[in-house]
């Protein structure tokens, strides 16, 4: 699948909608794909309708032909930050907003900030420059979006550390997948046209595989193909409102939960599973925590107490709604929520707990096993972490 090239007149028919700030995100599975480079070239196209554009922050990698293109375009001076004796530049936001331009050009948009920043990430700078009426045009690769992490290191053998909640993903308005075929790819970064040639062999023996290339084709792929489902699944949402005077109807599938416990062995990784599944499902998904009084926060160990705070948090920015129930029967209780909460989903990970002690009685994960027989139970194997 391929997205035809956008046209500028089909942007600027989003940034008449509303009056908040509208996200067109470029997104690329590899370095060198083109994003920057189409982004600049948007730009310019843009400022020949008339409309005001500025680059915010844009990454050429010395790369001349993308340098070509910022000749002509204004640039909002960057930030420079002293971090570790080391002068850094940063999008200056305050700048940015100061100017209110119509459009802002934000590029690698996973990027932490330095120390010192209003905002530790670039996409969070992106964020406040929506709420402020600003809209944008930005690039990210697909390895960055946090849900993959882990089926990214389990392909690539490459652990992502710059991530982007999958919720800023929901945030675009238009979504352009640059889809370059695995060979010119690789030709392009042969050609010196990616890397320095110092770098190349190091690149096409590592991230650069052909097989890692190809995987993360078709993760971008499908993300984009997700992308326009929930976008055409809200279209759908919106003209039943109108037809019901506002009142929403159930939606003719369930939403999807998934079951957390104060210390489950591969929590991260539950959630970000969960976290496809929702998008696959194009559905709302919720992360219950079920509290017994043997973990409330006077008896719960500090270790347990700090893995279930990342969690729930992780489950915030993966897009889920976080609900935590206090009851003396976490099984019982999850059952009842994910009943009156038109749940159909339900994604639980595999017991920790012995054979010996399964023997002695059934574990929570066993009774849903058991007792959810209207919902479609999805068991996570602790054993592998990335599968998705």
């Amino acid at each position: 699948m391929t997205t035809p090239r956008a046209k500028p007149e089909d942007f600027l028919e989003l940034l008449e909608r509303g009056k908040r700030g509208r996200l067109k995100l470029y997104l690329g599975y590899a370095a060198g794909v083109g994003k920057t480079f189409r982004m600049l070239e948007e730009a310019h196209r843009l400022r020949s309708r008339g409309v005001d554009v500025v680059g915010a922050l844009v990454e050429t990698h010395g790369r001349a032909e993308t340098e070509a293109l910022l000749r002509d375009l204004e640039l909002v001076t960057l930030r420079s930050i002293e971090y570790r004796g080391v002068v850094v530049k940063e999008l200056d936001l305050a700048g940015v907003l100061s100017r209110q331009p119509a459009i802002a050009i934000v590029d690698e948009i996973p990027h932490t900030n330095a120390p010192g920043s209003k905002n530790r990430k670039r996409h969070q700078d992106v964020l406040e420059l929506l709420d402020a009426g600003i809209h944008v045009i930005g690039a990210m690769n697909v390895q960055h979006l946090e849900s993959l992490n882990d089926l990214i290191e389990r392909v690539t053998g490459v652990r992502v550390r710059e991530t982007v909640p999958d919720t800023f993903l929901e945030r675009t308005d238009q979504v352009v997948n640059l889809d370059l075929s695995v060979e010119d790819l690789l030709d392009r970064l042969r050609g010196g046209r990616i890397y320095a040639p110092e770098k190349v062999a190091w690149a096409v023996e590592h991230f650069f595989k052909g097989t890692n290339l190809t995987t993360l084709r078709e993760l971008a792929l499908r993300e984009v193909a997700q992308s326009l489902e929930r976008s055409a699944a809200g279209r759908g949402t919106a003209a039943l409102e109108a037809r019901e005077g506002g009142e929403l109807r159930s939606r003719t599938h369930g939403r999807l939960m998934v079951a957390l416990s104060s210390s489950p062995p591969r929590g991260a990784a539950l959630l970000r599973r969960a976290s496809r599944m929702a998008g696959r499902l194009a559905t709302d998904w919720f992360a219950v925590y079920v509290e017994t009084p043997g973990e409330a926060p006077d008896r719960i160990d500090a270790e347990a107490q700090r893995h279930l705070l990342d969690h729930l948090e992780l489950a915030r920015q993966l897009g889920a709604e976080v609900v935590r129930l206090q009851a003396t029967d976490p099984a019982e209780a999850l059952l009842d929520f994910a009943r009156s909460h038109q749940v159909s989903d339900l994604v639980i990970g595999r017991s920790r707990q012995p054979g010996w002690r399964r023997a002695l009685g059934r574990s929570v994960p066993q009774r849903l096993l058991d007792e959810a027989s209207d919902l479609d139970v999805h068991v996570v194997g602790l054993e592998v972490e990335g599968r998705s």
